[in-house]
């Protein structure tokens, strides 16, 4: 069997040595003293205050900020909505406007359809005006033309039928039927 080997290393490990100190505490004591004396020092400079404080102060500036975001909301939701009236009103109008125009549209056409019948029936009446003249002019034209071909074949016929003497007692006639 072989021995264990003995060295210095394994020997150094093996005896126990001391933790330094100073004034009785080791350094777990120290770390724990300086915390002690940090929070002492905070409790004393009033740092949680401080710290409450800030949170305060950043707690109602997030309450201002939400006040302000409802104000506005409800601002907005107030435009929408009278803007959401102004359009039906808009369209309420707009659809007023359509049906007067469609009403005056109907009334120009029925305006015009009499105002074309009108005239339709002046234009007739002109134009049967005219037909009753032509007929008249032509009428007075075919007596006159008549008139002047009677009175042509009367004094043809006169003048064959009735001599000099014819015309003596003619005259005398016509001259005693006055007299009575």
């Amino acid at each position: 069997m072989a021995e264990p080997i003995h060295n210095a290393s394994t020997e150094q490990h093996a005896a126990p040595h001391a933790e330094p100190t100073a004034w009785g505490f080791d350094a777990s004591g120290w770390v724990a003293l300086a915390m002690v004396a940090v929070f002492a020092l905070m409790l004393w400079k009033k740092v949680p205050a401080a710290i409450a404080a800030a949170l305060d102060r950043k707690i109602a500036g997030i309450r201002q900020q939400l006040d302000e975001a409802a104000q506005l909301r409800a601002e907005a939701e107030a435009l929408r909505a009278e803007y959401e009236a102004k359009s039906n009103q808009a369209d309420a109008e707009a659809a007023t406007m359509i049906e007067r125009a469609r009403t005056e549209a109907a009334g120009i056409l029925t305006q015009a359809e009499s105002d074309a019948a009108a005239l339709v029936e002046r234009r007739t009446r002109m134009a049967e005006d005219k037909i009753a003249a032509a007929e008249r002019a032509a009428v007075d034209a075919v007596r006159a033309r008549a008139a002047a071909a009677a009175a042509a074949a009367a004094e043809v016929l006169i003048r064959d039928r009735l001599d000099a003497a014819g015309d003596k007692s003619l005259v005398d006639a016509t001259i005693a039927g006055l007299g009575r």
